[in-house]
C-alpha cells in the first residue's frame, strides 16, 4: 500500500467495498476504514435482494450466503384483506448479510483494496475547502488521499464539515427487526408486509422466512418507539401473532431507514457520498442495497478517473452525481411521490386499493412487466393494462381526496 493511496472509502458495508473494488479494478490505489473488528457485524439489514438486479451488478452470491429463495409477496390490508403476488420462478434472495458483506469485501481485497478495521475515521482533512484525507479516532492517525468515499450509511458526521446538507430527521423512519425461529403456518416462498398505520405509521411490517420455521420479523415508524411497534405487531396482530405465537426471538437490532429522497447534492472538492449516507434508497421499501451499490459503482468510476486526471475538484467530481441521477433519478423520484401517496392515504383507502387490485387481476401484470428495483420506470409499461389504469386512478382520487383534509 502507498503511504499515501488515491483514494479512501469510509465503511466496510456494501457501498464502500463496491467503489472501492470498482476504483481498484481500474487501477487506483484504495484504502477502506471499517470502524468494527470484522466486516458484516453488526448486521442491520432483512438482506432481501432482487436476483435479477444482482445479475445486473455482476455479482454472483455464494450459496453459503443465500438463506432463502422468494416467489412473491401477500399484502396484508389494515382491515385483513390479501393481495397475493406469486411469480413462477424466485425473484429474490433472502441473503446472510454479514456473508453477503464479507463476500463483497473479499472480491474487493482480491482486486487489491487494503482494509483497515477498528479504524473509526473522527473527521476529514480539509486545506482551503477541499477535502484531503481522513483522521482516525483512537490512534490520531491522519490518512492523505485525493478522494474521500462517504459509505458510513445513514450519517451526516463527514459531509457536514465539507458544507453540504446532511440527512435531517425528517427524512427517516426507525426500523426494527427481530430474528425468530418457531414460526407457523407461512408459505417459505413468500415475504409477507403488513400495512396499516396502526401496525406502522409511515411504513409497513414484514415477515420474511429463512428455512426451518425461521424468519425475520419487522418494521419502520415515522413516529413512536418501534420497539413497542414491533412487540404489538407479534403478541396481537390478527394474523401475524398467530404465526408468531410460538416464536422465540434470536437476535433484535435498531436501524435509521432514509426515506425521503436523495440528497441534493452528493460531491464536493476531494468528496463524494454514497449508499444511505446519501440517502440513495427506496422510498417504497427502504432497500438501499441494490441502488447503493449501483451509485458506488459509479463513485468508483468516477473517483478513478479524477486521479487518473489528476483534478479532484468539485467540477469534475460532479460528473457522479450526473451519472447515478441517469441511472436510478427518476425511479428514485418516481418511487418518493409514491411514497407520500401511500402515507397520505386511511386505512379504509388502503383496504379499498388492495381490494381492487385483487379483483382485477393487477398480480398477473406486475409478474410480467414489474421490476422490484426500479419501480418507477415499471409504472411506464404497466399503465397500457386497463386494470392497472383503473387501480392508479383510483390510487391518485384517493390521494387527492386524502390530501384535501389535511
Amino acid at each position: 500500500m502507498k503511504k499515501k493511496p488515491d483514494i479512501v472509502a469510509v465503511g466496510g458495508g456494501p457501498c464502500g467495498s463496491f467503489s472501492a473494488m470498482t476504483a481498484a479494478k481500474l487501477g487506483a490505489e484504495v484504502v477502506v476504514c471499517e470502524e468494527h473488528e470484522e466486516i458484516g457485524a453488526p448486521n442491520h439489514c432483512s438482506g432481501h435482494l432482487n436476483i435479477a438486479s444482482l445479475q445486473r451488478l455482476g455479482l454472483h452470491i455464494p450459496r453459503g450466503a443465500i438463506e432463502n429463495e422468494i416467489r412473491g409477496a401477500v399484502f396484508h390490508s389494515p382491515s385483513g384483506k390479501e393481495f397475493v403476488l406469486r411469480c413462477r420462478a424466485p425473484v429474490t434472495y433472502v441473503v446472510d448479510r454479514e456473508l453477503f458483506d464479507k463476500h463483497l469485501a473479499d472480491l474487493a481485497i482480491k482486486s487489491g483494496v487494503h482494509y483497515l478495521l477498528k479504524s473509526r475515521v473522527k473527521s476529514l482533512l480539509l486545506d482551503s475547502g477541499s477535502v484531503k484525507g481522513v483522521a482516525l479516532e483512537g490512534s490520531g492517525e491522519r490518512l492523505e488521499t485525493n478522494v474521500v468515499i462517504d459509505a458510513q450509511g445513514c450519517s451526516s458526521t463527514l459531509l457536514k464539515k465539507t458544507g453540504l446538507k446532511g440527512l435531517k430527521s425528517s427524512m427517516i423512519v426507525r426500523g426494527i427487526q427481530a430474528e425468530v425461529d418457531g414460526v407457523e403456518g407461512i408459505d417459505e416462498e413468500m415475504v409477507e408486509m403488513y400495512l396499516g398505520r396502526k401496525v406502522a405509521p409511515g411504513f409497513f411490517a414484514w415477515i420474511i422466512p429463512t428455512k426451518n420455521a425461521q424468519a425475520k420479523v419487522g418494521l419502520a415508524t415515522m413516529t413512536g418507539d418501534p420497539r413497542k411497534y414491533l412487540q404489538k405487531f407479534m403478541e396481537k396482530h390478527p394474523v401475524a401473532s398467530e404465526k408468531l405465537k410460538k416464536s422465540r426471538v434470536t437476535s433484535l437490532s435498531l436501524h435509521p431507514i432514509p426515506l425521503r429522497g436523495p440528497l441534493p447534492k452528493t460531491y464536493s472538492n476531494g468528496f463524494l457520498v454514497v449508499g444511505d449516507a446519501a440517502s440513495q434508497v427506496k422510498p417504497t421499501t427502504g432497500g438501499g442495497v441494490i441502488f447503493g451499490l449501483t451509485c458506488s459503482r459509479v463513485a468508483g468510476e468516477v473517483a478513478y478517473e479524477a486521479v487518473k486526471n489528476r483534478d479532484f475538484s468539485e467540477t469534475f467530481l460532479s460528473r457522479y452525481q450526473s451519472r447515478w441521477k441517469r441511472l436510478v433519478g427518476f425511479d428514485l423520484s418516481a418511487m418518493l411521490r409514491l411514497r407520500r401517496m401511500l402515507n397520505s392515504l386511511s386505512d379504509a383507502r388502503t383496504d379499498g386499493l388492495l381490494d381492487l387490485a385483487g379483483r382485477l387481476g393487477i398480480d398477473r401484470v406486475l409478474e410480467k412487466v414489474g421490476d422490484l428495483d426500479f419501480q418507477g420506470r415499471s409504472l411506464i409499461p404497466i399503465i397500457r393494462y386497463p386494470g392497472t389504469l383503473v387501480v392508479l386512478l383510483y390510487f391518485m382520487f384517493s390521494w387527492l381526496t386524502s390530501s384535501g383534509k389535511n
